[in-house]
């Protein structure tokens, strides 16, 4: 048996602006090197190859979420925000909230949705290819993202500028208390008066999915802070990974134009082509756990609770898995990828998001003959989305 002294370190750190940008090569160290390493920078262990980080994440008891899912160890010292109680919490709580979620993003409620979003993206369609050059993050996945997803949650159209400076927030407090993170929470006063304020039921419209979790709480399922904290969670897990999500489809038929092509003849595939952009994006690179116990992974011995660093893109690039995990491949079965995590903890609203891409695909299959990609896109490093700027396309009309 090893200690974790004893496995392979590494002194970079993965919040650096450099290795953001251009993770995969690390990656593909991280997997050479062993099913677990050591991070010296941080002092974490970390798993980027897919079994161990599939197994972890399936595996609860053993890998926690209730220290938190980022850097910090929320149970201890002072917190910057509260815990999700959809990813930050394990049964018995997380099978209460689970179960209400369930319900509130149920197949009924994704028929209800279907046609505004569909009506929106034959709208943002329309106008793309009239302009015939756009970008695929300002001019489509962000103001489709923003329009839809709101509306369904039944937020007032006023204020919804604070929505992605949230997401970004919370999302780089998964890291370290770098720059970046002192960046994004300048305007945090404002941002987060804000999104506390229109996440109460008197905020939101009466038919939309937050009122849904309210009558939840009107049933006794759970109390009235409880709801708003999850309608709070909706706003953090459905907006920010979806507009990268979406942005990079656009990238990943530009740069994969045969893909695009098998998907205007069988256009029956578009949720499994945003399944494998999902794969291949990987919007959410990283997440935590914490060990409950001593744990052996392949003669290595995790002590107990020690923070574990998922790499999920990483595992979604393991060509152990995935053969030639580069390239786009929307035939591919790729059930087990974990851009939208496993387990007990898997994203609630992944069925939102495709369904969000679906019509999205739909719109554009029947107006766009090929994507062109005009220059590299720019990259928005954030300590824990691996999200674009600016993705500047040209199309060919069908």
């Amino acid at each position: 048996m090893k200690t974790i002294d004893q496995i392979p370190s590494f002194d970079f750190d993965p919040y650096d602006e450099r290795e953001l940008a251009d993770p995969y090569p690390r990656y593909a160290e991280l997997r050479a090197a062993g099913p677990v390493v050591r991070l010296t920078k941080y002092n974490v262990v970390a798993m980027a190859r897919h079994a161990e980080v599939h197994a972890a994440l399936r595996d609860w008891e053993t890998y926690s979420s209730a220290a938190g899912v980022g850097l910090d160890d929320l149970r201890k010292g002072e917190r910057w925000r509260p815990s999700s109680l959809l990813l930050e919490v394990d049964p018995p709580i997380h099978d209460k909230t689970r179960a209400v979620m369930n319900v509130v993003l149920s197949m009924p409620a994704l028929r209800r949705m279907q046609g505004d979003f569909e009506a929106m993206a034959e709208k943002l369609a329309d106008e793309l290819v009239e302009r015939r050059e756009f970008d695929g993050m300002a001019d489509l996945a962000i103001p489709f993202i923003l329009k839809v997803f709101p509306d369904a949650v039944g937020l007032p159209e006023e204020g919804r500028e604070n929505l992605l400076p949230w997401g970004d927030m919370i999302f780089n407090s998964f890291g370290p208390r770098n720059q970046r993170f002192q960046d994004a929470t300048r305007t945090a006063e404002t941002v987060r008066a804000w999104i506390f304020e229109h996440s109460q039921r008197k905020s939101l419209s009466a038919n939309g999915l937050g009122a849904a979790v309210f009558a939840a709480v009107d049933k006794g399922r759970l109390e009235e802070e409880e709801g708003e904290v999850l309608v709070r969670s909706m706003l953090t897990a459905g907006l920010d990974t979806t507009v990268t999500g979406l942005g990079a489809s656009v990238l990943a038929f530009s740069r994969f134009p045969d893909q695009w092509d098998i998907l205007r003849e069988q256009p029956n595939l578009a949720r499994q082509a945003f399944d494998e952009i999902v794969r291949w994006a990987s919007p959410v690179q990283t997440f935590f756990r914490t060990t409950t116990k001593p744990v052996i992974v392949e003669e290595v011995t995790i002590p107990e609770d020690t923070k574990v660093l998922l790499f999920l893109a990483s595992a979604n690039s393991d060509d152990r898995v995935y053969p030639e995990p580069e390239k786009l491949d929307i035939f591919r079965r790729n059930l087990d990828h974990v851009g939208f995590g496993n387990g007990i903890h898997k994203c609630v609203g992944q069925m939102v998001a495709k369904l969000e891409a679906e019509v999205v695909f739909n719109a554009l299959l029947k107006r766009v003959k090929r994507f062109e990609l005009l220059e590299e896109p720019s990259m928005y490093l954030n300590n824990t989305v691996r999200a674009f700027e600016r993705i500047p396309v040209r199309v060919i009309p069908a």
